[in-house]
């Protein structure tokens, strides 16, 4: 008996020294982003007051970014981070590898989770309506937070160009875009809107916005030849009404995708969107 007391000793010291070596001490905890450089940057946890729930922040800092450097950057804020940090973060490198886009630094605000009671975008990102559901209503709250509270804090942390902001959303945060576009013009530079829902409160999309102060906003929305039909209908609607508006704050440029699908596309309209905004011709 006691050899066998011996092996089942020695293979408890052996699995214990290994899980000794593979567990780090807090200091040592891994950031895996840390790994995957085309998402280097840095991660905080943000508590929102106007929201009354956290948000995860996620930022993909400029490739050379230099903490001793002075040089200032455009910043992107993509809503739905959870999905689309990942997607868009990392494929902004190679846009300014083949299409000379300036390095940008990306922000992606997320949930943490995409299950409905951690991920309350349904609710964020639609405005109080008519037709409004009963869990609707908090665009408002969530302008709010991103206004008052996000952008302050990100912009102190890291040296962002505060007058060349971009807020990316698709879907239902492509309805947020339009909610910011229409209610608060002047706090964002560029905004995309990518297969955008309209509902609810459509018309409030079709009235006039409010005025700016400033003369260089744009506002980009992209729709899928391929989109979901109700949302691909509510899209050509708008496009065919702001095509003679002359009431608009923001330049604007609405685009078919050809065969473009409701959720795929959001690289496509991301890299046609960041182009039209920051070709010099447009200003």
């Amino acid at each position: 008996m006691a050899p066998l007391r011996i092996l089942i000793a020695g293979a408890f010291l052996v699995a214990f020294h290994a899980n000794a070596q593979v567990t780090p001490r807090p200091s040592e905890a891994l950031r895996p982003l840390d790994h995957l450089p085309a998402l280097s940057g840095d991660y905080f946890q943000f508590e929102s007051r106007s929201v009354g729930r956290p948000f995860h922040i996620y930022v993909r800092l400029p490739e050379g970014y230099d903490e001793g450097s002075s040089e200032r950057y455009p910043i992107v804020y993509l809503l739905d981070g959870d999905s689309l940090f990942p997607i868009l973060a990392a494929n902004h490198l190679f846009l300014t590898y083949d299409d000379g886009l300036p390095e940008t630094i990306v922000v992606g605000i997320a949930y943490g989770s995409f299950d409905p009671e951690t991920n309350m975008r349904g609710f964020d990102f639609s405005a109080p309506a008519p037709d409004a559901g009963p869990g609707q209503g908090g665009a408002p709250a969530f302008h709010e937070f991103l206004k008052s509270e996000l952008l302050p804090e990100v912009e102190s942390r890291y040296r962002a160009d505060s007058s060349r902001r971009v807020l990316f959303g698709q879907s239902r945060g492509g309805y947020m875009v339009l909610y910011s576009a229409f209610t608060d013009p002047d706090l964002i530079w560029g905004r995309i809107a990518s297969n955008p829902a309209f509902e609810p409160g459509r018309d409030r999309f079709f009235a006039p916005p409010a005025s700016a102060t400033r003369d260089d906003l744009g506002l980009v929305v992209t729709s899928g030849s391929r989109d979901l039909p109700e949302l691909r209908e509510a899209a050509l609607a708008w496009f065919q009404e702001w095509q003679g508006r002359d009431d608009a704050p923001w330049a604007l440029n609405a685009v078919t995708i050809e065969g473009g699908t409701h959720s795929a596309d959001s690289p496509n309209s991301y890299r046609l969107a960041m182009l039209w905004l920051f070709d010099g011709s447009r200003q």
